[in-house]
């Protein structure tokens, strides 16, 4: 599960760079900080776990929608969330 939230991560920033340039600190902090909040989840509660990266996923369509970015940019994040 570890690599798995490593790749969101990694994606989440790749998709922080199609935003305008005066947000993106912002939102890659953002990401980070999360992420770094929820390093000791229990990785053994795998619906939970589900729970949050389909979060992830859905949180950074509402900021892409934000912005007028196409949602089609997150496709990666989403297989990555959903299928793993």
């Amino acid at each position: 599960m570890m690599e798995k939230a490593l790749r969101i991560y990694a994606e989440m920033l790749r998709l922080v760079r199609r935003l305008p340039k005066d947000s993106r600190p912002y939102y890659a902090k953002y990401a980070r900080e999360n992420f770094v909040n929820y390093r000791d989840f229990d990785a053994s509660d795998s619906k939970a776990l589900d729970e949050l990266f389909h979060r992830a996923y859905n949180h950074s369509l509402w900021v892409l929608n934000k912005y007028s970015v196409d949602e089609s940019a997150a496709q990666k994040l989403k297989d990555i969330c959903f299928d793993g």
